[in-house]
């Protein structure tokens, strides 16, 4: 009787409490709809009230269980479960939510996957240039300071940018004031020299009668100013016609021929030569002048007085060259591309009559003793004007006793030389240049 009753109490309270649930309205407004899911919750899907959504903090679901605090609402359509291991509710997107945020997600994805890997590269780089280029842009003008304002800083302190033309007059008033030291001088005409390796500035400094100053620094008693002169005149004249023009016009080659018949040493003779040879280089005209006037007499002078072998290469260079020049120019077979201009340098090359000059004034005889140097630059210099000048000189050679046994014996010592560079493993061809000269000379010979 006793347990009857107890089980009686216990049904009227819990019917007292479920009428006292449905009697109340919930603090969430929550609308549950039950559903059968999960192991150990209950899940719940829920809307929230209008009514007091402006009073509840509502909750952002994700596609993830969040833990539901007391007091926060959620979205309509999300899931709501009582997790019955640890008794809190949790919350996440409901199913047609997680539909749609699912396809925005695939979307996304689809979007960034439609760029290739080397389209990544290439933008990341390009993002990447373009930010360095911003950056050496603003480091650069942090460095330097606007033109503007640098023109009147330079005007506040009277400042003068001179041009070359300027700097050449002031140079040459330099050199021609009674004033001048000749330390002064010679550091004018160092820095002429420098002016003149320019065309332009060579032919300004002709038109303004600097030639005059430069030529008289020649008769100079200082052998600096001597030299530096010529060296100013040698580098003004250099492949440029219209300064070797004028040069002829004003006394240059009769300047530079006393300079050299001159006892001066070795440093000037130099140099007087380097003008020389540029006045004369591709200028038949001078080179005429130069045969007439004895100018074959100087440097066979000039060449048995040298010990060294210095002065006797470039005056081998230089008769080899001026050779050269007019069996180039006056080669068959260029009929077809002659105009006017090549036709006269023609006519003024036949009459440089420098071979048979050379011959007559023994130089047939005078460049084999170039071979006794040690030297194998002068050595090849010497071979390739005795092979030049074979053509009137080629008797001579036959007659000279010594000549063909300095020949045999030059060409077994370079063959010796190419001998012990093949065996060390090294290749020089510029022993194997000398060896063809040799034997090409050996050949007219016999």
């Amino acid at each position: 009787m006793r347990p009857n009753f107890t089980l009686f109490t216990l049904l009227l309270l819990h019917c007292w409490h479920i009428d006292r649930i449905h009697g109340q309205k919930s603090e969430g407004a929550l609308t549950v709809v039950e559903k059968s899911k999960g192991e150990g919750a209950d899940e719940e899907e829920a809307t929230v009230g209008d009514e007091d959504e402006g009073d509840l903090e509502v909750v952002q679901p994700t596609e993830l269980w969040q833990t539901l605090k007391p007091g926060q609402a959620v979205p309509a359509g999300s899931h709501v479960r009582l997790n019955l291991q640890t008794g809190e509710r949790e919350v996440r997107l409901g199913e047609e939510q997680l539909k749609y945020w699912r396809q925005e997600h695939r979307e996304e994805e689809e979007t960034l996957s439609s760029f290739s890997p080397e389209e990544l590269k290439r933008a990341m780089k390009k993002i990447k240039e373009d930010s360095n280029a911003a950056h050496n842009q603003a480091s650069v003008e942090s460095r330097f300071r606007p033109l503007e304002e640098l023109k009147e800083d330079m005007a506040q302190l009277h400042l003068l940018v001179e041009t070359d033309f300027q700097i050449m007059k002031r140079l040459l008033e330099q050199l021609n004031s009674s004033n001048t030291t000749t330390e002064q001088r010679v550091s004018v005409l160092q820095e002429l020299e420098y002016l003149v390796h320019q065309v332009d500035n060579a032919q300004t400094l002709c038109s303004m009668g600097g030639l005059q100053l430069i030529l008289g620094g020649l008769n100079s008693s200082d052998f600096r100013v001597q030299e530096n002169s010529a060296f100013v005149l040698g580098s003004a004249l250099s492949s440029n016609p219209v300064v070797q023009v004028k040069a002829v016009e004003d006394g240059a080659l009769q300047t530079l021929l006393t300079a050299l018949a001159t006892a001066q040493p070795l440093h000037v003779r130099k140099k007087v030569l380097f003008a020389m040879a540029s006045l004369l280089r591709h200028f038949p005209f001078a080179q005429h002048h130069f045969l007439s006037r004895g100018g074959l007499q100087v440097l066979s002078e000039l060449f048995r007085e040298d010990g060294g072998g210095i002065v006797r290469t470039r005056i081998v260079t230089m008769l080899y060259d001026m050779i050269s020049e007019k069996e180039l120019i006056s080669q068959k077979g260029l009929e077809a591309f002659m105009d006017s201009a090549h036709e006269e340098r023609v006519r003024q090359y036949s009459k440089v009559s420098l071979q048979g000059a050379l011959l007559d004034e023994g130089w047939c005889l005078l460049v084999p003793q170039l071979l006794d140097s040690t030297e194998h630059d002068y050595r090849e210099k010497a071979l390739r004007a005795l092979l030049a000048m074979a053509p009137v000189c080629l008797q001579e050679y036959r007659s000279h006793s010594s000549l063909l046994g300095s020949l045999l014996s030059l060409q077994d010592q370079y063959q010796d030389l190419i001998q012990s560079e093949m065996i060390l493993g090294e290749e020089n061809s510029y022993f194997l240049e000398i060896v063809e000269l040799i034997e090409a000379l050996h050949v007219k010979m016999k």
